[in-house]
């Protein structure tokens, strides 16, 4: 779930000229129609059988997955749904054991399970093999702050306010996004902070040292709107505060413009301007683990949602394997394996990531 989106920003200056406007591709796009639709709110009524089980599907694909890749599938069944793994939409470089793909997936879920209650449905997840069993069990219906904020949570690319969380805040935190075996570690003292940018530092500036690390990055950028339209996912360029250009501009200008050292520049501003860093942890580590450390980060940041506070990752140090062993050290953790690095604080509302369309993660017909 890399976070790496910038660019050349003075292309804002050229952006705003009559001739690339007319050619950015940004015009009569339909992104903010397109961002609306995808984000709209949930309103649990009564409507039939099919219409919720779709609808459930839509508040999952609402999760963070990396890259945005919605590296995921659904099958509806009468009272069940299946969550599959997409290893289409994999991210085989900076993700080569599928580690992100399962938090993803984990993500989704969570989202299905507060989704479902709302809907009146008690979800009970099951981890199997090669896919995710979501059970559904009628009840009467139950919403929570934590169904509201699917629709409001937000991966902020831009710094932060810099005020400290209060300490009941911190603590609520902790426990939303504590699940058994997993943990999350807050991180507030700022000497602690700058430990973790160091190592966001070197594993940054080791990523970017790698062609095909860069090569897959700029392959999921969607640098104008009319792009990001027509795919539905990926990393839409003015999530991050970037213009939006046409490709083969942005394209180029983000070979010409982006380096380790400008990188690592902006993620020393998004650190020093957060609350804190959480790292959540678990004590065992294999495609179970990671779905349920997606589960405990889902949760953290949908509460996290719900106060007002926003989120987002810093996983260079857990993508790269030395360094993500310093940082199981550092924490003195023992045995379990960190598997996400999250800042977090209070800060702008930014543009908003599209999804694909719930055709293109349902089989067709979707049997229900």
């Amino acid at each position: 779930m890399a976070t790496r989106r910038n660019f050349f920003r003075s292309a804002s200056v050229l952006a705003g000229t009559g001739a690339l406007a007319a050619c950015s591709g940004t015009g009569g796009s339909g992104y903010e129609q397109a961002a609306s639709d995808t984000w709209r709110a949930v309103a649990p009524a009564a409507r039939p059988h099919g219409a919720v089980m779709r609808e459930l599907v839509r508040c999952a694909t609402l999760a963070p997955s990396s890259h945005n890749t919605q590296c995921w599938k659904f099958r509806l069944a009468s009272r069940s749904i299946t969550v599959r793994p997409d290893f289409a939409r994999r991210c085989p470089v900076v993700d080569p054991d599928d580690h992100h793909l399962f938090v993803s997936l984990g993500c989704a879920v969570e989202n299905m399970v507060q989704a479902a209650a709302a809907h009146g449905f008690m979800a009970h997840a099951e981890p199997r093999d090669d896919r995710i069993e979501v059970m559904l069990e009628p009840m009467r219906p139950a919403s929570s702050d934590l169904f509201h904020a699917i629709t409001t949570r937000q991966s902020t690319r831009g710094e932060f306010d810099g005020r400290p969380l209060l300490p009941a805040e911190l603590k609520e935190l902790s426990h939303a996004g504590s699940r058994p075996g997993i943990q999350p570690l807050l991180l507030t003292d700022r000497n602690a902070l700058e430990q973790v940018l160091a190592l966001v530092t070197q594993g940054n500036e080791a990523q970017w040292r790698d062609p095909g690390f860069v090569a897959e990055l700029k392959a999921w950028i969607r640098f104008g709107e009319s792009e990001a339209v027509r795919t539905g996912d990926g990393l839409f360029s003015r999530c991050s505060g970037n213009p939006a250009l046409p490709r083969w501009l942005g394209s180029r200008l983000f070979d010409f413009a982006v380096t380790p050292k400008s990188e690592s520049d902006r993620y020393a501003a998004q650190v020093r301007s957060s609350a804190g860093i959480a790292v959540f942890a678990s004590r065992g580590d294999g495609p179970q683990q990671w779905i349920e450390a997606g589960r405990a980060f889902e949760r953290f940041a949908l509460h996290a949602t719900a106060l007002g506070v926003r989120t987002a990752h810093l996983n260079q140090p857990v993508e790269v394997p030395a360094l993500r062993q310093q940082l199981a050290g550092w924490l003195a953790i023992g045995g379990w394996r960190p598997h996400l690095v999250i800042r977090f604080g209070r800060g702008p509302v930014m543009p908003r990531s599209l999804r694909r369309p719930l055709d293109a993660v349902l089989p067709a017909p979707g049997p229900v």
